[in-house]
């Protein structure tokens, strides 16, 4: 393969399916230049609803099998016996695998890391004995493998390439740190920032935390937070908990609201809403509250940051590499913690427009055309040092 002509790319998208990882594959295939990224066609194998959300580019090519509407295991057995020959029947150059295991033989293979929840022991246990912490066992040796089996591997942040490595040991191939890229829709415009106003003495202030109800967020210790806040301080406190929910933990959080907000006059849990409304979201919101413990990267966070709010963080993870000096920093898993930090932030305006001013300059360097700039060259790479006949 020459290294100066364009190459062809498939993208194994079999078990992207879904939240962070499907938005990531739309944004980055929205942002891609064929003309700038080197690449002739992508193709895209993938579920029939993924496939439907992504864009249409006369070089994007959509492939369905009904092996991929199926279950887990005919996924897995499709890719190790029909993948292969149908990349190297549209002469690809590369394999792109973001949703991190494969089981397919070919000669340039790049993985993506997406989730760290796997290989952190202590956040996996969170889920006591269950099938879901089987699942998560199982998915931290099959990336384990993947990884290390990976030409190139790509890492969200360098919290996330330490933690895996620990696991994996060093990879054989070759790999690079390439950050999610933030929506211009949740970026709001210089002006509309300066027209943002804190709500006076007296009136409602809107903390917003976006995000999966589970384990390792800790929805029901920001509620007693704010409950406590809310009684030390005379301020006037609305909590907004929006995202989907995993069971066990939605019933933790409502036993908490149950006994702290009986009436429904301060907590609002809203369940999932839809993507595209996010924006209006973070628009109404004062402030934005970050108390997940486990974390490849936050894309949350960084849309919060774009929306000008200033932002409460967990200390953990990959948060102090994204967020940096721009944000208030507490223990996730110490309510006391959260609501000392949040009365620290109430007492000062001043320190509340330093933090909002901070935190949304430092969203303006997150973009998906960078993002995407970054992948698809880091895919001719690896493409090249792996060239052969084919």
């Amino acid at each position: 393969m020459s290294q100066n002509r364009g190459i062809r790319i498939g993208i194994d998208a079999a078990n992207i399916r879904h939240g962070g990882g499907r938005t990531h594959l739309i944004e980055l295939l929205q942002a891609a230049d064929p003309i700038r990224d080197g690449f002739l066609e992508v193709y895209v194998w993938g579920s029939e609803e993924t496939l439907s959300k992504l864009p249409k580019y006369h070089w994007l090519k959509k492939e369905f099998t009904s092996a991929l509407g199926g279950s887990l295991f005919r996924r897995i057995l499709w890719q190790k016996f029909f993948l292969g020959k149908a990349l190297r029947d549209l002469n690809c150059d590369v394999l792109f695998v973001p949703g991190g295991s494969f089981s397919t033989n070919f000669h340039s293979i790049v993985s993506m890391s997406q989730n760290i929840l796997p290989f952190e022991w202590r956040e996996l246990w969170r889920y006591g004995i269950s099938l879901l912490t089987l699942k998560l066992i199982l998915l931290r040796f099959t990336q384990t493998f993947s990884f290390r089996k990976a030409h190139g591997v790509i890492f969200l942040t360098d919290y996330a390439r330490r933690g895996v490595l620990k696991v994996t040991g060093p990879l054989n191939g070759v790999n690079r740190i390439i950050p999610h890229g933030l929506n211009p829709r949740f970026l709001i415009s210089d002006d509309d920032f300066l027209k943002r106003t804190f709500p006076a003495n007296g009136k409602p202030i809107r903390l917003v935390y976006v995000s999966m109800i589970d384990q390792y967020k800790h929805q029901w210790h920001v509620v007693e937070a704010v409950a406590k806040v809310r009684k030390v301080s005379g301020f006037e406190l609305q909590l907004d908990l929006i995202g989907p929910s995993y069971t066990p933990a939605l019933k933790r959080l409502n036993s908490v609201i149950a006994k702290l907000d009986p009436y429904g006059k301060w907590v609002h849990y809203h369940g999932a809403i839809d993507y595209q409304q996010l924006h209006s979201i973070y628009g109404q919101s004062n402030i934005g509250i970050w108390a997940s413990s486990c974390e490849t990267f936050g894309l949350i966070l960084l849309e919060m940051m774009g929306a000008g709010l200033p932002i409460l963080c967990s200390d953990r993870g990959p948060m102090p590499e994204i967020l940096g000096d721009a944000g208030l920093y507490f223990d996730p898993e110490k309510p006391e913690n959260l609501s000392s930090t949040l009365l620290k932030l109430l007492a000062s305006e001043e320190r509340i427009t330093s933090l909002a001013l901070n935190s949304y300059q430092k969203a303006k360097v997150f973009s998906w055309d960078r993002c995407a700039e970054d992948t698809f060259g880091f895919l001719r790479q690896v493409a090249n040092l792996n060239r052969q006949a084919v």
